[in-house]
C-alpha cells in the first residue's frame, strides 16, 4: 500500500513539476528617478525578465513614480537590455531613439513621468533582447496638441512605411500638453 502511495506521489510529482517551473515569474519596480529604473531595469533583463508594461503616476506609498512590470518566462533563457530614455523635448526624444535604433533596440513602452528633479518628461523605454533578430529601427516621433492633427500626421508617416508604437499624453517643454506617437519602420 505504501509503495502504491509513493508511486502514484512521484508520478504526480513528474506531472505537476515541469508546470510550475514553466510557469512566468513577474517583478514590479518602482521609482521616483528615471536613472534608478533604467538600472532596476537593466538587472532584471539581466536576470532574463521582460517589459511587460509602464505607468507614471502617482502611488499610494512612494508618491510620483513610475512603475514597470515586468515578465520572465520560466522557459526562456534569453536576455534584455534597457535604456530610457527621458526627456521634456521631443526633439530630444526623436534624437535619442533614433540612436537607441541605430543601436539594435526597439522601443516597446512610453509614459510621462514626474520626478524629484526633472519635472515632467516623457519617457520611451528601449529593450534589445539576446534572441533579437539584428534588426535596425528607423523613428519618427509625432506630437501634436490636437487629436485632428494627430490622425492627419500619423496617416502621412504611415504613407511613408511607419507605424505606430505607442501613444502618451506629455507635457513637453516647447509644445506644453501634447499627443506623442513613437512610430517606427525597418531601417533601409
Amino acid at each position: 500500500m505504501l509503495t502504491r502511495i509513493f508511486t502514484a506521489a512521484a508520478l504526480l510529482l513528474t506531472v505537476v513539476a515541469p508546470a510550475f517551473a514553466q510557469a512566468n515569474a513577474y517583478k514590479v519596480l518602482a521609482t521616483s528617478k528615471t536613472s534608478t529604473m533604467e538600472k532596476e531595469m537593466k538587472e532584471a533583463g539581466a536576470a532574463g525578465y521582460r517589459f511587460v508594461a509602464v505607468m507614471g503616476g502617482e502611488t499610494a506609498v512612494g508618491g510620483k513614480e513610475v512603475v514597470v512590470l515586468m515578465e520572465n518566462a520560466g522557459d526562456s533563457t534569453a536576455t534584455y537590455d534597457y535604456r530610457l530614455l527621458a526627456t521634456s523635448k521631443t526633439s530630444t526624444l526623436q534624437k535619442e531613439l533614433q540612436e537607441a535604433g541605430d543601436a539594435g533596440f526597439h522601443a516597446v513602452g512610453q509614459t510621462v513621468f514626474e520626478s524629484m528633479f526633472g519635472g515632467k518628461e516623457t519617457v520611451a523605454i528601449v529593450q534589445k533582447g539576446s534572441d533579437d533578430s539584428p534588426q535596425r529601427w528607423e523613428y519618427k516621433l509625432v506630437a501634436t496638441a490636437k487629436t485632428s492633427t494627430m490622425e492627419k500626421e500619423l496617416r502621412e508617416v504611415v504613407e511613408q512605411g511607419f507605424q505606430a508604437v505607442d501613444l502618451t499624453v506629455g507635457k513637453t517643454a516647447m509644445g506644453g500638453s501634447e499627443l506623442v506617437v513613437i512610430t517606427r519602420r525597418k531601417a533601409k
